[in-house]
Order: C-alpha cells, then sequence, then structure tokens
C-alpha cells in the first residue's frame, strides 16, 4: 500500500471553516461535509478561533510584535555576517 499523507489546510481555510461554525447558520456535519473535511476539525477550528479572539484586541499582543520584529533584524544581521564569512573562507581555501 502507498504511504497516505494528511491534507494541510491553509490558515485563510481554517479561518473561513471556524466563522462559519461560529454563525451557527449550519449544523458541524453539514459544514464538515461541505468542505471535505471531519465534523471535530470543525470544532477544533471554531474553539482556536473563539480563544484567538481575545489576543487580537489585547496590547500584549502588539508588544510581542515588536520584539519579534528586533528579533528579525539581529537574526538578518547574523546572517549577514555568516555569508561574508563563508564568502571569505571560500576564496581562502582556493574554491
Amino acid at each position: 500500500m502507498g504511504k497516505v499523507t494528511r491534507k494541510r489546510h491553509s490558515a485563510d481555510f481554517k479561518a473561513r471553516v471556524a466563522l462559519e461554525a461560529i454563525r451557527g447558520e449550519h449544523t458541524l456535519a453539514e459544514i464538515g461535509a461541505r468542505h471535505g473535511v471531519h465534523p471535530i476539525l470543525v470544532v477544533a477550528w471554531k474553539k482556536a478561533a473563539i480563544e484567538g479572539m481575545a489576543s487580537t484586541f489585547s496590547r500584549k499582543a502588539t508588544a510581542e510584535t515588536g520584539t519579534s520584529v528586533a528579533e528579525i533584524d539581529r537574526l538578518h544581521t547574523k546572517i549577514g555576517q555568516l555569508v561574508v564569512e563563508r564568502d571569505f573562507l571560500a576564496k581562502a581555501s582556493g574554491r
């Protein structure tokens, strides 16, 4: 038998399905059948969406974004340094 891989869904797809579940216009089974996913996934995505809403409006989430930008800048600097060192060592070794 061949290798079975799991289907990966995009964040946009999960958000659309979760929003539809939150609206409550259809049952979870109907939503799952329409989108081709198991109703348990619909429940999990709905729960994650509801829990994640609080972070959207908190000030802590914006503070975390600021630290991640600083971290990205630090990593870009390190990458640049490593590229220069690699190029120097490649020339020195005669490649």
